[in-house]
């Protein structure tokens, strides 16, 4: 499996796509083929997973029970806010309207690797984020705990 990492910057062009920057789309395709899951968890912005990575993501959902109050939550997210993409001969995927909508997904974007999926983000959005949820000394020392 190929590890996606770094951030790209990109736009969301006027038909609702994005264009995934060509590393992160050359790792994906050569790895996992065309076909993403496009979604999100809070709405604030998107995650575009290979189709086989949501698919194990999907397998792991199967083992809760189904009352699991995580687990409802989860798919209730995932689910109204996601879609079956492909990627086109362009590199580009659709966003769906209501995921754009929420996540803000219109002009600039930074596209992040998270290691096994693409996160999406309105670039003014990301970069509040980042000033407002600082990685902390608390942060350090958990990330101590796992030798990084």
């Amino acid at each position: 499996m190929a590890v996606l990492r770094g951030n790209f910057p990109a736009k969301i062009d006027d038909k609702c796509r994005l264009k995934i920057p060509t590393a992160f789309r050359t790792s994906i395709e050569a790895h996992h083929g065309r076909e993403v899951y496009v979604t999100s968890v809070r709405g604030d912005c998107v995650r575009i997973y290979p189709m086989p990575v949501w698919l194990d993501i999907e397998r792991k959902l199967g083992t809760a029970a189904s009352l699991d109050p995580a687990r409802e939550r989860f798919l209730a997210r995932v689910n109204y806010y996601g879609h079956v993409a492909a990627i086109d001969r362009q590199g580009r995927v659709v966003i769906p309207q209501r995921l754009r909508d929420a996540a803000d997904m219109n002009g600039e974007v930074d596209v992040l690797g998270q290691y096994n999926y693409l996160e999406v983000w309105n670039h003014e959005r990301f970069i509040a984020k980042l000033e407002r949820d600082p990685f902390t000394d608390d942060h350090a020392r958990e990330l101590a705990k796992l030798g990084i």
